[in-house]
């Protein structure tokens, strides 16, 4: 998963709603919930891990952190405990802490993977940062064949996550994030809209009785709709305000380019199938250009300098800022959504040509290609994944589980969370089964943060373009999308 400053700050915070809430984006403290455990239930696919028998001296690992989440004080703690409570179970191997905060994980990753001494085993981590690695990773595949792992418990577009071209399996699914729709029913009572549909595959009714698919076009025309100036007119209306918009229609993920494209019009990836030539998938430049619309020219998202203001969440997802009236986003908005107010829900997301997408992010623990101990690093990765520690370290970052025997005790746990003055912390009813219903559409193959070359450089290169959409007007999108795509391919073809 790519781990923007953004995204950190959202580890940390949703973590802390199953804990104690503090930070700035974090539910407001009358909104802290009690620490939550969600406990798997039994399962073939969490394979009993038997006290190891190996020849040889004993050997010490090392556990890589932070190329993901890890930087939370919190979850620093669980992974150091996670450590004692493995070296005290077994004599063989030593586990030892290698830790790097996350805005210095990445060159130092690269630097121990250079002097020939490398990490053994890395986590958590999702698909933007193991391929920021690509070909780093050990197979999986001997292990799990010669000891018969039943991987039945994953949906199969999850285990395909992990997997290569040539088939290797590189990840065991652990936590995952599906996206959704979150939308503010009152908001769309008061406009006297339809809510979303609550299940893929059903249309939407319009103001004018007639039934529509529900794809962008469509979500486009509602949000306009639910695009208030200060006068009370909304974005449809003769007289409207652009400069003085109170309450927006739509907010997107802001993340990543990428992720945009895959959200909102379809999977893709930018690199050829030469692999290193750049492309620009047709549907990303579809979406690109009706985000840009939206922002500059219907007014139904907001700019850049609206998305940082304080008065729209300072930013970190306008949505829950109250003032929003739906959110494209990614399961992980569940940590700080309670400041959104108390009656919002999660629906369906639009299709594009009659395909609906839902981006996916995950979390998992790797072994690297080049440690000297190979079996030791394999008992150390079931022990986290599938044995004892599996438990303690899903809720540590509070992740949704791969495992789905275990994913209706996570939103059942939700359900149950209580505000210190015994108020539930998220609304009654919420339509969970939508986040499930939605992994059959996930973005697997390619996954929006597929394997491109220089990938940091390139991340810099789309976030840079990510900014100056989102800040400037009156531009033109097709040349800045060949710009775009002509710096991108400058610096893939860059010696260094």
């Amino acid at each position: 998963m790519k781990r923007s400053t953004r995204w950190m700050t959202l580890v940390v915070v949703f973590a802390l709603v199953f804990g104690a809430c503090g930070s700035k984006a974090s539910p407001s403290p009358s909104a802290a919930a009690p620490s939550t455990e969600v406990s798997p239930s039994p399962e073939p696919s969490q394979t009993p891990v038997p006290s190891p028998v190996f020849t040889g001296p004993p050997v010490t690992l090392k556990w890589f952190c932070c190329l993901g989440g890890g930087d939370d004080p919190s979850t620093d703690k669980v992974f150091k405990q996670v450590i004692k409570d493995f070296n005290a179970s077994q004599t063989h191997i030593k586990l030892v802490y290698d830790h790097t905060a996350y805005s210095g994980a990445r060159a130092q990753f690269s630097t121990e993977l250079a002097s020939g001494n490398p990490p053994d085993f890395v986590g958590p981590l999702g698909v933007g940062g193991a391929n920021a690695f690509e070909g780093q990773w050990l197979d999986l595949n001997p292990y799990i064949q010669k000891e018969h792992v039943d991987l039945s418990g994953y949906d199969q577009g999850v285990l395909d996550l992990y997997k290569a071209g040539g088939g290797e399996q590189f990840g065991i699914p652990f936590a995952i994030y599906p996206s959704e729709l979150y939308y503010q029913p009152d908001m769309f009572d008061e406009a006297g809209l339809e809510y979303p549909p609550a299940k893929y595959g059903e249309q939407y009714k319009m103001p004018d009785g007639s039934m529509v698919d529900w794809n962008y076009d469509t979500v486009r025309q509602i949000a306009m709709k639910l695009t208030v100036d200060k006068a009370g007119k909304d974005a449809t209306e003769a007289g409207f305000d652009p400069k003085h918009i109170v309450q927006y229609g739509f907010e997107p993920q802001r993340d990543d380019l990428r992720t945009d494209g895959a959200q909102f019009f379809g999977a893709g990836k930018l690199v050829g199938d030469d692999g290193k030539t750049v492309q620009i998938p047709d549907p990303w430049v579809a979406a690109w250009k009706w985000v840009y619309d939206g922002t500059w020219k219907d007014h139904f998202i907001e700019t850049n300098s609206v998305y940082q203001s304080p008065e729209f969440n300072g930013g970190y997802s306008t949505f829950n800022s109250g003032k929003v009236a739906m959110n494209a986003n990614f399961l992980w908005n569940l940590c700080c959504i309670t400041d959104a107010g108390s009656n919002w829900q999660i629906a369906a997301l639009p299709s594009y040509n009659g395909k609906v997408t839902v981006p996916m992010n995950a979390d998992t623990f790797r072994i690297t290609k080049g440690t000297k101990h190979p079996d030791e690093a394999w008992y150390v990765l079931k022990y986290m994944i599938m044995g004892p520690a599996h438990t303690k370290l899903l809720n540590s970052i509070s992740g949704f589980p791969a495992l789905k025997a275990e994913q209706a005790g996570f939103f059942s746990q939700l359900e149950q969370q209580k505000t210190d003055k015994g108020k539930p912390v998220y609304p009654k009813g919420l339509n969970f089964s939508i986040v499930t219903d939605g992994i059959q559409y996930a973005d697997i193959n390619p996954n929006s943060e597929n394997a491109m070359p220089k990938y940091n450089k390139s991340l810099d290169t789309l976030t840079k373009y990510l900014t100056r959409w989102t800040s400037t007007g009156g531009l033109n999108m097709d040349s800045e999308i060949t710009k775009l795509k002509t710096e991108l391919q400058a610096v893939w073809n860059a010696s260094s």
